[in-house]
């Protein structure tokens, strides 16, 4: 269970920004109370800080550590999706099994397997070996302004979002035009400018959308 909190804060850019225990709690769906009790027990291992009413942000023992963890799950999550034919929204826990079973020795081989894949199908980054990649964009759909462009650049890995994104036909890729937000946290309206097609995404899940 520390291991998956570990890695959502690093996904939610927990690296460089602060992270609230409300993106937590609602990316893992734990509750509120849960997820104050184990930010206590990271801080106590000296694996995150917290600051009051800021959030939480990793070490750099829980970087090293969410590194590792994150690089062998989405290698996982890689294979699963491009050579067994997972749908994205079904992988999660497949990956989360096999992170926690496999050996250095093998973990080398998949990632040769693969071709040394720097982001996962869910368009989140994978350090490599040497601990080495590039930093995620940590800019939302919900922050983006009414008529900006922008490019959908990864998603939170979270089952119910991602069967909800397969559900209206959003992608890592996709260009969007942001027309409006809709007042009292209601959803935001977009043009998917590939398609044509305007589609409402909701104001949670434009939270663990991140854009470009």
């Amino acid at each position: 269970m520390k291991e998956d909190y570990l890695k959502i804060i690093f996904e939610l850019g927990g690296t460089q920004t602060k992270v609230s225990n409300k993106q937590i709690s609602l990316s893992l769906n734990v509750a509120a109370g849960s997820v104050t009790e184990m930010v206590g027990k990271l801080v106590k291992d000296g694996l995150a800080e917290h600051t009051p009413y800021a959030g939480i942000s990793l070490t750099s023992e829980g970087i090293k550590i969410a590194e590792n963890l994150v690089r062998r799950h989405r290698l996982w999550e890689s294979f699963l999706v491009f050579k067994l034919g997972y749908k994205l929204q079904d992988v999660h826990t497949d990956a989360e099994v096999l992170e926690h079973v496999t050996s250095e020795r093998l973990m080398d081989h998949l990632d040769d397997f693969l071709g040394h894949p720097s982001h996962c199908p869910h368009g989140g980054v994978i350090p490599n070996k040497n601990g080495d990649y590039t930093e995620d964009s940590h800019q939302v759909l919900a922050d983006a302004a009414d008529g900006q462009s922008v490019v959908v650049d990864r998603f939170i890995d979270n089952h119910d979002l991602l069967t909800y994104l397969d559900d209206i036909e959003l992608n890592i890729g996709d260009k969007l035009t942001i027309i409006n937000h809709a007042p009292f946290e209601g959803p935001i309206k977009i043009l998917i400018e590939e398609t044509g097609q305007e589609t409402n995404v909701s104001f949670k899940a434009a939270h663990y959308i991140f854009v470009k």
